[in-house]
């Protein structure tokens, strides 16, 4: 199947994401406000009101309930056969689940910096252990030379990106609408790039993403009604760090660790940045602050919340084009669709 004709299924697949995630969201809502788990207003909240804060559920509903359909359609169609695709998208479900039900814990009881960060280590490392792990990546100063990493090396830089990409999302969840709409963004720029690379699984675990985290954006807009929580990020972080890993493992593209380096540059180096500066203040890592990119856009350049997001958004759309132009742009989508089986072992 070419990428012309995995198109449709990607539609479908984000329009079931977005449905189920825009039906689930005010029930989700209703059962938060309903026991009490809520976000109360405090000096880190940008938010005036308390607002309840397991959102993610619903996006991971949409996600997982899209993509469990399709896939099963798929399948049941002899459409995608290829194991070892069918064997990453049940490891990356698996693994969102483990690590939604971490966030769901954090956003009910709460849970000291140092647990939540044993507890994200103990799901990437059961991730590393199914054989998410980064391999080889390909020297972005020398074209076709691949810079090897034998174990332990391996799976040490495994465990960063996956504790790194979770925590990077996280912090950059501050303002409404802020992470679901990057997710939208980000993520359909990764889904374009997996489809021109013959990553199919990719692309459509990338659809149900952007399909859940649409379905949830109207009601997390500013001023949002609910918000992602723990829950939302954490999953959301999992979920981007597995795709990379994937793409690393089995493509032989120059760039595709770059690939999400640039079109989740923006929380990346928030993050780095973050890190620098609660380091050199003698803060504490996980103390939170209004240091952040989005709180500088409020607070020091005078915008409102929606101007700041929606400054972002474009910012996330720059580098999501700068990411699909780095892996080959229009080039890489009329190779696949020339050749490439996009369909685990189907030719085009």
């Amino acid at each position: 199947m070419t990428p012309l004709a995995l198109l449709p299924i990607l539609g479908i697949v984000v329009a079931l994401a977005a449905c189920t995630a825009a039906y689930a969201t005010p029930l989700v809502r209703r059962l938060a406000t309903h026991v009490g788990m809520v976000d109360e207003v405090g000096e880190r909240r940008m938010h005036e009101q308390p607002k309840p804060r397991i959102g993610g559920i619903a996006v991971f509903l949409g996600f997982a309930f899209a993509l469990f359909s399709v896939v099963g359609y798929l399948i049941a169609r002899n459409q995608l056969r290829d194991f070892d695709k069918i064997h990453d998208i049940i490891g990356m479900l698996f693994g969102a689940t483990l690590i939604l039900m971490v966030g769901i814990w954090d956003d009910i009881m709460g849970m000291r910096p140092r647990n939540k960060f044993i507890a994200q280590i103990v799901v990437a490392g059961i991730s590393l252990l199914y054989g998410f792990v980064i391999k080889d990546i390909e020297n972005p100063f020398a074209r076709g030379n691949y810079i090897h990493f034998a174990v332990p090396w391996n799976y040490a830089l495994s465990l960063v990106w996956y504790v790194g990409m979770m925590n990077a999302i996280n912090f950059i969840d501050g303002l409404d609408g802020l992470l679901s709409g990057l997710t939208a963004i980000s993520g359909a720029s990764l889904a374009i790039i997996a489809v021109g690379h013959g990553h199919p699984e990719l692309a459509l675990v990338l659809a149900a993403l952007v399909g859940g985290a649409l379905g949830f954006l109207p009601f997390n807009y500013n001023p949002a009604t609910i918000i992602l929580g723990d829950s939302g990020a954490l999953f959301i972080g999992y979920i981007f760090a597995t795709v990379s890993i994937i793409g690393t493992s089995k493509t032989a593209f120059t760039i595709s660790l770059l690939i999400p380096l640039v079109a989740l540059a923006l929380p990346i180096l928030d993050t780095a940045v973050t890190i620098v500066r609660r380091t050199s203040m003698g803060k504490k890592i996980t103390e939170g602050d209004r240091g952040h990119f989005h709180h500088q856009l409020v607070f020091r350049f005078g915008l409102n919340v929606r101007q700041a997001v929606l400054l972002i958004y474009v910012l996330c759309a720059a580098l999501g084009i700068v990411a699909f132009m780095l892996s080959g742009g229009v080039a890489s989508l009329k190779l696949a669709q020339a050749g490439i089986s996009v369909m685990a072992g189907t030719p085009p």
